[in-house]
């Protein structure tokens, strides 16, 4: 697999997470290996499913910037390091102005599908655990 087909795939990963289009599941090797903060790991399509619904009632949006994102290439894995901006529980967070928002990604494809992907960020988008740590309280994001 070229590393320009690895980078569309992942730019097509990030558009159709932002719609919220099930047409994302196609991107997926059939075994999948996910692992998102405070989720944990998964695997399958369904751990995929099943990871989004911890967000039914609170995600109102998100949007990553497309413009923005870095790409880093190694063999069948690329990382991808960027932000987003969206609205969780009526508060908004963007990544850059505000704690959350920021977030790096570990893809691994194979067949030429996403065989595995590790999504590293702190899910506190909108910085309201603040008070647990100790640099928080001063902290100018």
């Amino acid at each position: 697999m070229k590393d320009q087909e690895k980078i569309a795939i992942a730019k097509q990963y990030f558009i159709k997470a932002d719609q919220g289009s099930p047409e994302i599941l196609d991107l997926f090797h059939q075994d999948i290996e996910l692992y998102f903060p405070k989720f944990g790991f998964g695997y399958g399509k369904d751990s995929f499913l099943e990871m989004i619904k911890g967000f039914e009632g609170s995600l109102e949006s998100i949007l990553h910037d497309y413009d923005q994102l870095h790409f880093m290439l190694s063999g069948d894995f690329l990382i991808v390091e960027g932000t987003s901006k969206g609205t969780i529980d009526g508060k908004s967070w963007e990544g850059g102005k505000t704690a959350g928002g920021r977030f790096c990604n570990v893809f691994r494809f194979r067949d030429n599908l996403i065989a595995s992907v590790h999504v590293y960020l702190d899910p506190d988008y909108t910085g309201e655990d603040q008070a647990r740590f100790r640099w928080g309280k001063n902290n100018k994001w």
